[in-house]
């Protein structure tokens, strides 16, 4: 009898185990978040040596080509109303984006073989657009195994699929469509790292992006130079550049000022792109009309969009650097170097690091 009382003193009651139970469940419930924060951490370095990685390879490409890559091999508009002024239009000519190119200096020689830079990007017979390589792919970006459904043009409705990554690089401080006008580090034409004039190390060249899980949003699609595919613009406004870009003379004497350096406008505060930018101006789509399933589903999921106009002098093309870090972006600036962009930064202090002529290094 007494070895029996002796032994249930050695054992748990239930209201014991329940506390123990309780214990553990509130460790784990502390514990938890520092695992995550530290897996987010870890994915976030590997997202910002990628990004390096794009950006050496801008240099590589300049290095063996005497030139930067072009932002994209897409069509350029003459403007009736200004003829002065040369527009981006993303949606014409052979439309393969700065990706495209810096392929075989990034150890994608034979995807680059698959590529015939001589047919569009809805006509390359391997579809070598609908593939993806590690390199972009951010771990954070959830853009594996989403693709944007491209139009081929012709009789009848015929698509092709365009693989998702997360990078993108600057084409201009003010519009995507107007990067010929302030430009910057890669525009549509190949420049030369002379015509940098801020200086490499103060000009941002490339940064990420999100995609959306939507057959029709193009964020993200990586071999199109489309404006939130695989381009990005700052949408701050030149200083005395109306809403109105209607080529009148008040908007000559607007550009004529401007082309030789880029002053930010003081009254666009808070109407830039900053990073995860959620408005008032909005991501330009070319699908996201309001009132679509395309548009809902972009809100929802904190990637607002707006429908683009057709390029010209108030095409109005931006679109914000996106991830999924807390508070900011990871970004690389022309000489390689990387930086975190945080979601608060200084509106004019992007303006001038994404602009290759303010005359501010």
């Amino acid at each position: 009898m007494s070895l029996q009382k002796a032994a249930s003193r050695f054992g748990f009651t239930l209201v014991e185990l329940l506390v123990v139970i309780a214990i553990i469940g509130i460790l784990v419930s502390l514990l938890l978040p520092a695992v995550q924060a530290a897996r987010e951490a870890a994915r976030r370095v590997q997202c910002k040596n990628k990004v390096k990685q794009l950006g050496l390879a801008v240099l590589q490409y300049e290095n063996a080509n005497v030139k930067l890559p072009p932002c994209g091999s897409a069509s350029i508009l003459n403007n009736p109303a200004n003829p002065a002024v040369d527009i981006y239009n993303p949606f014409g000519g052979k439309q393969l984006s700065w990706i495209v190119f810096l392929l075989p200096y990034l150890e994608q020689d034979a995807l680059f073989a698959e590529f015939d830079l001589e047919k569009p990007i809805s006509r390359q017979a391997s579809d070598p657009q609908s593939k993806i390589f590690p390199t972009l792919l951010c771990p954070s970006g959830q853009a594996q195994g989403r693709f944007y459904k491209l139009l081929i043009p012709g009789i009848g409705l015929n698509y092709t699929q365009v693989a998702k990554g997360n990078y993108a690089a600057y084409v201009s401080p003010f519009h995507v469509d107007l990067q010929f006008l302030f430009p910057g580090a890669l525009i549509g034409r190949p420049q030369r790292l002379s015509s940098i004039e801020d200086g490499l190390s103060s000009t941002l060249v490339l940064s990420e992006v999100r995609t959306l899980d939507h057959e029709l949003d193009e964020r993200g699609a990586w071999a199109i130079p489309w404006n939130g595919a695989s381009l990005l613009a700052f949408d701050m406004h030149p200083k005395d550049w109306r809403h109105e870009h209607d080529g009148s003379e008040a908007i000559d004497a607007a550009i004529a000022q401007n082309r030789a350096i880029f002053v930010a406008n003081p009254d666009i505060h808070g109407e830039t792109q900053r990073p995860n930018n959620r408005g008032p101006n909005l991501d330009t789509l070319k699908h996201c009309k309001s009132g679509t399933d395309l548009e809902k589903h972009a809100l929802a999921s904190n990637l607002p969009c707006t429908a683009s106009l057709i390029p010209s002098l108030n095409g109005y093309m931006s679109a914000a650097p996106r991830s999924l870090h807390p508070g900011g972006v990871n970004a690389t600036y022309l000489d390689g170097h990387v930086t975190f962009l945080t979601d608060e930064i200084d509106e004019f202090v992007m303006a001038y690091l994404i602009s290759t002529i303010d005359g501010q290094p």
